[in-house]
């Protein structure tokens, strides 16, 4: 009877063993094919930045001449331009107010929303 339940016990394992490889070799296969697509990723992302590369040091003179027509723009409005801190154009803010400024009125769905 001991030898009976040892080799049914051995059985198990062996089972449990396979089992566990099998699941092993699906797994390395998945991270082999999203390691490609990583690569893919990487190789597209390197091209874009090469292919953007000599926008870099033209933005600088692009976004000067943006804020001298935003300033005369104000101007010719009557308002002072605002002084911003060079950083990218922001929308509605946390506590939902529209990025036009308090002295724009908003009517209920004027953008779409």
């Amino acid at each position: 009877m001991n030898t009976v339940l040892i080799i049914l016990t051995l059985v198990e394992v062996l089972l449990l063993v396979l089992v566990l490889a099998g699941y092993l070799i699906v797994i390395a296969a998945t991270l082999r094919d999203v390691s490609k697509t990583l690569g893919l990723v990487t190789f597209g992302v390197r091209a874009i930045d090469k292919q953007t590369e000599p926008i870099g040091p033209r933005l600088h003179d692009i976004n000067q001449a943006l804020e001298q027509a935003a300033g005369a723009l104000e101007q010719a409005v009557g308002k002072e331009a605002p002084s911003h801190g060079g950083g990218p154009a922001r929308g509605p803010d946390a506590s939902g107010s529209d990025a036009r400024g308090p002295d724009v009125p908003v009517r209920p769905g004027a953008d779409g929303v």
